[in-house]
């Protein structure tokens, strides 16, 4: 008789796939199942979304990613807290430069609709679903994104009240 032992296998919640950073669990659910997921984290207690970004990884593709989850220049992140446990979890989700939309979260955690929208005005990320998703920062008429990595760098010149122009 011999000793076989199995390969381990990599650690999911919900189907995604987990890894750890400085400590806390990061799961990556894709694209298509992030509300999915979220939905289960809701469910399992994680009642407050304290803060939904993104990342432009345009200049640094070479991230840490687990096994099975493909890197895209956009990265939505969103951070939540059980109340009840004090736990935390972050959530990564790729989204791709060609067709930047994932769903919107703001039937899930209606304290998102901000956070989405400033995604949506300085990333050029859509979120679908979302009920106002227009720009919150930058004036409407505003040509692109200003956190975008390809966005050039531009001055605005500073007007001071009562200063000679």
């Amino acid at each position: 008789m011999t000793d076989v032992q199995e390969a381990p296998q990599p650690e999911t919640l919900h189907g995604s796939p987990v890894s750890y950073s400085r400590g806390q669990k990061v799961v990556h659910p894709s694209r298509a199942d992030y509300v999915k997921v979220l939905k289960k984290l809701l469910d399992d207690g994680f009642a407050m979304c304290s803060d939904l970004t993104a990342v432009d990884y345009l200049t640094h593709p070479g991230r840490e990613l687990p096994s099975g989850v493909d890197a895209e220049r956009f990265e939505v992140v969103l951070n939540l807290t059980s109340i009840a446990t004090r736990d935390r979890i972050r959530v990564r989700v790729q989204v791709p430069e060609t067709d930047a939309t994932i769903a919107s979260v703001f039937e899930l955690w209606p304290g998102t609709e901000a956070m989405e929208r400033e995604v949506f005005d300085m990333y050029g990320v859509s979120f679908d679903g979302h009920p106002d998703l227009t720009r919150i920062l930058m004036p409407e008429d505003w040509d692109g994104h200003p956190l975008r990595k390809d966005y050039s760098v531009g001055r605005i010149p500073v007007q001071f009240k009562g200063a000679n122009s």
